[in-house]
């Protein structure tokens, strides 16, 4: 890991990065995976004075917010595709950020997870109003908690990641590996927030338990099965779940705040053991880019269980509703996710057919908001200005 630093040294060292890197016809191809002629059809770019005023929208959010490096990706049938990365991927050596890069993934690992536990009632192996307690042992108000409450954030879970015990043990060593038991320990040793169903609470704790059920189930690991039933059928053949800190390059550094002293660090090769089912996957745009597609059609999932997914709930939070492991917002459906050095929003607009993927390397926030909020609340506002993604979405 890095020395600590500054936010001033950090941000002023930003300042000087590079402008948006303007992304040759061959890397615009390569990001679309398909056939060179495939390729050429899908990727036309968008009229130049739209690119032009989003150039400036994502540039002028990056600087302010103190973003080191971002890559967007928009596909908008019938009018063309915006590819771009700007800023840094590593601030230290100034390496510019490029469309092509693995990135942590954070909380986008749910929509996975979730997709995973669906695959199990299609195939009439598990049924969404079965309790926990069927499945794992020692879960507070298991009896109650149904499998649909633990995906729709319903449970009233204590979250294990609010756990101040938990912090203190995860910045105080964030190399080590964690047990989904061991995590689930810190939520357990809470009284629930609220009875089954009554509300809202966005909680890690959900997920772990979830795998844990795909796993009794499935007799097969976690991520053995995530990758046998969901990323090999969708062909995602650049996205996995580590069994540790490892991180396929190239990746770009990731810088969090989120440290014992409140100082910037590089947080790249922290191990996201603790995260899981919950948060710990690695992707990049081409794959995010074909999975937000797949994710709000339910392509991998009969009708029946997509309907079931996407009976979405109010949150609490404005202009944000929540279904199975997916949320909508302006139109938008999808997922986002943030683990500490990384940030992403991978969405899908169904009325457009529209596809948008943010990546960035910091978790710091900015005026209180997450940095990948920002960026997709200008660039919709600029693209889909009927369909602004302008909710507050749950945090991840």
């Amino acid at each position: 890991m890095q020395s600590p630093l500054s936010r001033r040294a950090f941000t002023a060292a930003l300042l000087t990065a590079p402008l948006l890197a303007p992304m040759a016809s061959t890397s615009a191809a390569a990001v679309d995976g398909e056939s060179e002629s495939r390729s050429k059809s899908r990727s036309a770019s968008l009229d130049p004075a739209l690119a032009s005023r989003l150039d400036t929208a994502v540039e002028d959010v990056r600087v302010q917010a103190g973003i080191p490096g971002v890559v967007v990706g928009l596909w908008l049938p019938g009018q063309g595709s915006y590819v771009r990365a700007t800023g840094v991927a590593d601030t230290a050596d100034r390496k510019p950020m490029t469309a092509d890069l693995f990135t942590r993934i954070g909380s986008e690992t749910k929509t996975f997870t979730v997709t995973a536990l669906l695959k199990l009632v299609d195939d009439h192996r598990v049924g969404l109003d079965d309790p926990i307690c069927a499945y794992v042992d020692g879960v507070p108000n298991g009896d109650l908690i149904t499998l649909r409450q633990l995906a729709e954030m319903r449970s009233g879970l204590f979250p294990y990641s609010a756990d101040p015990d938990f912090a203190q043990a995860l910045l105080s060593d964030p190399n080590r590996s964690f047990t989904p038991q061991e995590v689930l320990a810190y939520g357990f040793k809470h009284c629930n927030t609220f009875a089954p169903g009554e509300e809202f609470q966005y909680c890690n704790s959900n997920l772990i338990l979830l795998g844990l059920v795909i796993e009794k189930v499935s007799g097969l690991d976690l991520i053995d099965f995530i990758h046998q039933r969901v990323l090999r059928p969708a062909r995602l053949h650049h996205t996995l779940f580590p069994r540790g800190a490892e991180f396929p390059a190239p990746h770009p550094r990731g810088y969090t705040n989120q440290t014992l002293s409140g100082e910037v660090e590089d947080s790249t090769q922290w191990n996201p053991s603790w995260a899981w089912a919950a948060g710990a996957m690695i992707s990049n745009l081409r794959d995010l880019r074909r999975w937000a597609e797949i994710l709000a059609t339910g392509a991998l999932l009969s009708p029946q269980t997509q309907r079931e997914r996407l009976k979405l709930l109010p949150t609490g939070f404005p202009g944000t509703s929540y279904g199975l492991g997916i949320f909508e917002t302006g139109g938008w459906i999808g997922h986002n996710g943030s683990i500490p050095g990384y940030q992403s929003v991978t969405v899908y607009l169904p009325a457009r057919k529209a596809t948008l993927v943010i990546l960035t390397n910091t978790d710091v926030g900015f005026q209180g908001q997450e940095p990948s909020s920002l960026l997709a609340r200008a660039i919709t506002g600029i693209a889909t200005p009927d369909n602004v993604y302008d909710g507050t979405v749950p945090p991840s």
